[in-house]
């Protein structure tokens, strides 16, 4: 047992693998949980005291019982993300009339039609919309897009950016990767210099803007083009030491990345162990940890850039400082890519 590791900061929750969409990169809606055997609210009791939580699925609104789980975790931050669809828009409006500081990501693959192609559900664009508008209207401030940028859907990327500039939403980007629960192997960006060129766009654009926020997520965006270009990640992977994510059926894992061909190993199960502390403390851990430090993959994903782009906030900082003053100066961005070793 390791005492001296420093308690986590952030957290992935993963509700369910149940989902009502029939997303193209993903298939985890063809491979759903039993619902009673799912993670719920008391098995959550023993986390440490977290910056972050984030609760996404599958689909966190199929669950009845999510206004309990979000209840619970408002014990252990003072902020929570949840990453939907929006299909049960009833749903999302009736838990922000009770919690409404939460945080809504609507996942929205591109404009109308390209989204409901990729996310293979008619009408998927309208509701999300639709719902992001009613919750700005009740007064929610940490609501906005998430956008997964595949082979196919990067100009509309920069069409849904605009979009949520002039509604004063949040907007947020991840990269086609593989997971094992997404249950494919071939999330593959293959038309790379089309994809990162409409990346760096969005950089530019983003360094424009008036605050630092958006300043940090150019870097973020930077580190998306250098993952596609298949580089080295800019700051060191931290996952199961800053973060680490919980599955339906109670597996702790250090990240949501984990492919079998390369590795795949838990640190613990919550319900065979039910305080938190003593998964994380443990040799099992520690092993994982070991595994992290020598992880081929190189990902480059929000649950696990964001804690150490705040860990080692000078690096982000000083780019973005850098790269803002060139902007105003009417110079692109300069994307030095630096891979730091700390």
């Amino acid at each position: 047992m390791n005492n001296n590791i420093p308690n986590p900061t952030d957290a992935s929750i993963i509700l369910t693998y149940r989902c009502p969409m029939r997303c193209k990169m993903c298939n985890i809606w063809a491979n759903p949980t039993e619902k009673e055997k799912e993670i719920k609210a008391e098995n959550l009791r023993s986390l440490p005291q977290l910056k972050f939580i984030n609760l996404t699925g599958g689909e966190p609104f199929i669950r009845e019982d999510l206004a309990e789980i979000v209840e619970e975790c408002y014990r252990h931050t003072n902020r929570i993300v949840i990453s939907t669809s929006g299909w049960y828009d009833e749903r999302v409006v009736a838990l922000a009339k009770q919690f409404p500081q939460i945080g809504i990501r609507i996942s929205i693959e591109g404009l109308a039609q390209k989204n409901d192609e990729l996310r293979g559900r008619e009408g998927g664009f309208d509701k999300g919309l639709r719902t992001l508008k009613t919750l700005k209207a009740m007064g929610l401030k940490d609501i906005g897009f998430g956008c997964t940028v595949s082979n196919n859907n990067s100009a509309d990327m920069l069409e849904l950016y605009k979009l949520s500039l002039s509604l004063d939403m949040e907007f947020a980007t991840a990269a086609f990767h593989n997971s094992y629960y997404f249950h494919k192997d071939d999330n593959v960006i293959t038309n790379k210099s089309e994809v990162c060129a409409n990346f760096e766009k969005l950089i530019n654009l983003q360094l424009k803007e008036k605050h630092p926020k958006s300043w940090f997520r150019a870097y973020f965006n930077m580190g998306l083009i250098n993952y596609i270009e298949g580089n080295r990640r800019l700051l060191p992977c931290e996952a199961g030491t800053t973060n680490f994510f919980i599955e339906p059926y109670g597996d702790v894992y250090p990240c949501n990345g984990l492919e079998e061909k390369f590795w795949k190993e838990k640190m613990g199960n919550i319900f065979e162990t039910p305080d938190f502390m003593s998964i994380w403390t443990s040799e099992q851990a520690e092993s994982v940890r070991e595994k992290v430090r020598n992880c081929p993959k190189n990902c480059w994903m929000v649950g696990t850039a964001s804690p150490v782009m705040h860990k080692y906030v000078k690096y982000p900082a000083q780019w973005a400082i850098k790269n803002k003053l060139r902007s105003l100066l009417g110079k692109s961005v300069c994307l030095d890519k630096t891979v730091y070793n700390l």
